[in-house]
């Protein structure tokens, strides 16, 4: 039913200056694979083949990724570095690639807008690539909400509870809560204060929207950072009752800073590196 996922990538990465002053910050790798190519697979994993992502100056790293290079297929063919390339095979041999340029940063709802020519009137994956998720004993995030999509056929948002200290930095939602660890969505803020946060659920960087989104978007105005924020127009749909937010299975690592992605590295050599590789 859901074949798409956009991937909003045309952020700076400042955080990571100077490695990202040249260097996509969707690209640093986590161990040996980059962050996109994570996002990629779990996306894949749920049946979204088709990937179309909102790129900006700088990125042309992102698209070679997705592509054969032929120079050093040649160069490493039938060496014993030749397997090492077998994952990102078996992902552009799986996938179609779309690209469209954000030319302003204005925010993700805008990222999002930016993306409506490569989706089209559909419901569609979101996948923010600083959010690693990983369910070593399950399914992938986008398929868990998938089948939440099936059901509801709204708008599904992943979330996660964070400490009040942290709140400042998220979308938070409130709701009712129709059976464990699923929400029915009433209200949604944008980088509230602790005091000011209606719960400690979190919004990360996964989505399942539906194509009504982008006619939301478009009269969204500006928020907070004067940015036209996701959480804004998701706080539309829920007013129709058209939101529903799940506590997902799996671990998390904010790789959009330096302390998650060191962790989401130290994670995935020790419980998934081959070491002999």
């Amino acid at each position: 039913m859901v074949k798409k996922c956009l991937f909003p990538v045309a952020g700076y990465g400042t955080r990571f200056l100077p490695a990202t002053k040249s260097m996509p910050k969707e690209m640093l790798p986590v161990v040996n694979k980059p962050l996109v190519q994570y996002g990629v697979e779990e996306a894949m994993g749920a049946g979204m083949t088709n990937c179309a992502f909102v790129t900006g100056r700088g990125k042309r790293a992102i698209a070679d990724h997705f592509d054969v290079s032929y120079e050093l297929e040649h160069q490493i063919a039938g060496s014993s570095k030749e397997p090492l390339l077998d994952s990102i095979r078996a992902v552009i041999d799986q996938g179609t690639f779309t690209m469209v340029r954000q030319r302003e940063m204005l925010g993700l709802g805008h990222a999002i807008l930016t993306g409506e020519a490569l989706i089209g009137p559909e419901p569609f994956g979101v996948v923010l690539s600083d959010d690693l998720c990983i369910n070593p004993d399950g399914p992938g995030v986008l398929s868990q909400m998938l089948d939440l999509f099936e059901q509801f056929r709204c708008s599904v948002v992943a979330v996660q509870e964070v400490p009040m200290d942290e709140i400042h930095k998220y979308g938070v939602i409130s709701g009712e809560c129709i059976q464990e660890g699923l929400y029915r969505v009433e209200s949604m803020v944008e980088k509230p204060t602790a005091g000011n946060a209606p719960s400690n659920l979190a919004i990360i960087g996964r989505y399942i929207l539906t194509p009504d989104i982008f006619d939301i978007i478009r009269t969204t105005k500006p928020g907070a950072n004067g940015e036209v924020q996701i959480t804004d127009a998701l706080q539309i749909q829920a007013q129709k009752g058209g939101v529903i937010a799940y506590k997902f299975e799996g671990q998390r690592f904010d790789c959009g800073s330096v302390p998650g992605f060191v962790e989401a590295t130290n994670f995935v050599f020790d419980n998934f590196y081959v070491k002999d590789s």
